[in-house]
């Protein structure tokens, strides 16, 4: 687009001729969505600066120098970018129920299933309860430790853990806990 073709085809926008306005857009967008996409903004903000510095442009009515049309548009996106980056700064995101910040009703389903678990490991044979045991410490014991604890081949830690686990699910859902 010529600088003659730009200065015409602005003077038609601001007097309403849509094609005009079209023309612009198309032809100039890639100018504002590239500005906006440099300062690593996402689709939606990308966007949204897009259309904000179009509005803005409409709003005008009059360029100094019309010609320099891509220039201001190239400014105001970045003025426009800078504001999104501006507001995420100063946004709090919102916690979800983190580990550290149980909701009450997540607390109680936490203790029932705790509860739950307790019961079951008790049930457990005694060499199979103490394997649960090693292995729920921080952090867990190794296979070499749990045998010589145990007093059994360190090729048995595998299958016994495995048992053990197996036990341990089928009495959880026998109480109808849902592991899924």
């Amino acid at each position: 687009m010529t600088e003659i073709e730009l200065i015409e085809l602005l003077a038609r926008a601001w007097r309403g001729d849509q094609s005009a306005w079209s023309a612009l857009v198309r032809g100039l967008s890639v100018v504002v969505l590239r500005v906006a996409r440099a300062h690593r903004l996402g689709d939606a903000d990308a966007f949204d600066v897009c259309q904000n510095t179009w509005v803005s442009l409409a709003q005008l009515k009059e360029l100094r120098e019309p010609a320099r049309l891509p220039g201001w548009l190239a400014t105001t996106a970045r003025r426009q970018a800078l504001r999104v980056l501006e507001s995420r700064r100063r946004e709090i995101p919102a916690e979800c129920d983190s580990a550290e910040e149980l909701t009450p009703e997540r607390q109680v389903l936490t203790t029932e299933r705790d509860a739950l678990l307790h019961q079951a490991v008790a049930q457990l044979p005694a060499l199979q309860r103490r394997l649960v045991e090693l292995l729920m410490q921080d952090p867990p014991a190794t296979h070499a430790e749990i045998a010589a604890e145990l007093g059994i081949a360190i090729g048995s830690v595998g299958p016994t853990r495995r048992r053990a686990l197996d036990r341990l699910r089928r009495y959880l859902e026998s109480h109808g806990y849902d592991h899924a």
